[in-house]
């Protein structure tokens, strides 16, 4: 077990007009739950991740501890700092590391609406450098920035769009590739692991953290931001999937084919092309994991899919509790009654099941979402949860509910506890292969 990190030695970011990030010399680290700001425990410490990213939160005024008072304080100025606003510094965390803090900023004079990112609470120690609030959730190595080299990646793409320069998906995911760098689409180019299928320019849900749909009103009032990514714009062929799935399963190890992408709606509203899809598959091979990432609002399409040979199924879930889910998907024609019967389609239908929980922290840890959390586990025979960190403005998440959400009890905790009362429970971050 690595040494723990005091708390004591870890000193709060701050960053001005320049673009420069400066430690406080004398005042500590401070991160978020929800809106309340508190000191990080030893065990919530670990150094910055490679391959984080650090980002800038403008007109969000930096909190610290300001260990003479004992209090929480806004950071408003530093010696030697020309006298322009202080701002807020987050990290942003590479795949498999859940967060434990967000960063501890007032929002009172921001605004705009941050970009869809994962902020987390950063801070500085003179021995380690950058220290964050996380765990590493999930030990799979695939998804290191370290092998994905991009002058491999547009030889790849170069290569399937020659062998195949009619189909529409390949040139679709080689813009997802080398444009938004997306490592499932770098995957299928490299010829390895879990390899995207995005089926569906439609969904039915308006979720507020959609990464390829954001509504041009939103944007212009500055309730949104613009959508980071170009959703697909019509459906392929099956020809088209079965290009890009035959070859992906026959070459790859561990190969993984996942509909239900960032690129895209959901794509429970192209399940009858899922299903011709997978039943042509298992006609061809019984190799590879089919697995489809969806809201799962459809319990019969649900049950078809699981007939017609897919191997897995993941829910997109930030709460087990309707109150919590309903603003944040805000659903179009289905009820959130629909997601849990299709859960129970899953398992009935012999699908591995997993949920893809949106975490954020002061309200994934809250203690009513908790207590509805491991009922629900209890209740479908959940296989696996990914924990994700939720990619949205905390304040703009926080402002959706008119609930109670204190009382949090702290993810690290929640992960402790979820390990201690299901330990058949898989706690990651990405697609499991099936074998």
């Amino acid at each position: 077990m690595s040494k723990l990190i005091d708390p004591d030695s870890v000193y709060a970011l701050v960053a001005n007009d320049k673009g420069e990030i400066i430690d406080h010399p004398t005042w500590h680290m401070l991160g978020a739950a929800g809106l309340e700001s508190r000191r990080p425990e030893a065990a919530e410490l670990i150094p910055l991740p490679a391959a984080s990213r650090l980002f800038f939160l403008p007109d969000c005024q930096p909190l610290a501890w300001n260990p003479e008072t004992g209090k929480n304080q806004a950071i408003t100025r530093l010696d030697g700092i020309a006298a322009s606003p202080l701002i807020g510094v987050a990290a942003f965390l590479p795949p498999a590391y859940s967060r434990f803090l967000l960063p501890a900023v007032s929002y009172h004079q921001k605004e705009y609406t941050l970009p869809l990112w994962a902020y987390t609470a950063v801070g500085w120690s003179d021995e380690i450098g950058y220290v964050t609030c996380a765990c590493r959730i999930d030990e799979n190595q695939q998804w290191e920035a370290e092998f994905f080299d991009d002058n491999e990646v547009v030889a790849g793409v170069e290569k399937k769009l020659d062998r195949y320069p009619d189909n529409r998906l390949i040139d679709h995911m080689s813009r997802c590739a080398i444009d938004y760098h997306c490592f499932a689409a770098k995957n299928f180019f490299l010829e390895r692991w879990e390899c995207p299928l995005p089926v569906s320019p439609s969904c039915n849900a308006n979720c507020i953290g959609c990464l390829s749909y954001q509504e041009e009103e939103a944007i212009e009032n500055g309730e949104s931001c613009p959508a980071s990514h170009d959703r697909i714009n019509f459906v392929p062929s099956l020809e088209e999937l079965l290009e890009v799935a035959l070859p992906h399963i026959e070459i790859a190890e561990n190969p993984v084919l996942s509909f239900g992408q960032g690129c895209e709606g959901d794509p429970i509203l192209q399940a009858d092309r899922i299903c011709e899809f997978a039943r042509a598959v298992r006609r061809t091979t019984a190799s590879g994991t089919l697995n489809v990432n969806t809201n799962a609002s459809l319990p019969d399409k649900v049950s078809a899919m699981a007939e017609a040979g897919m191997d897995a199924i993941r829910v997109s879930l930030n709460s087990a509790r309707e109150e919590v889910y309903l603003p944040y998907y805000r659903p179009r024609n289905y009820a959130f009654a629909d997601v849990m019967e299709s859960l129970e389609r899953a398992k009935r239908g012999g699908l591995h099941l997993a949920l893809n929980l949106l975490v954020i922290p002061g309200v994934t840890d809250s203690e009513r979402e908790v207590e509805a959390l491991l009922e629900m586990i209890s209740r479908y025979h959940i296989d696996q949860i990914q924990l994700r960190n939720l990619c949205i403005d905390p304040r703009q998440y926080f402002d959706l509910f008119n609930i109670d959400l204190t009382r949090p009890t702290g993810i690290i905790n929640l992960i402790k506890r979820l390990r201690r009362e299901f330990p058949k429970l898989h706690l990651g971050y990405f697609n499991r292969y099936l074998g």
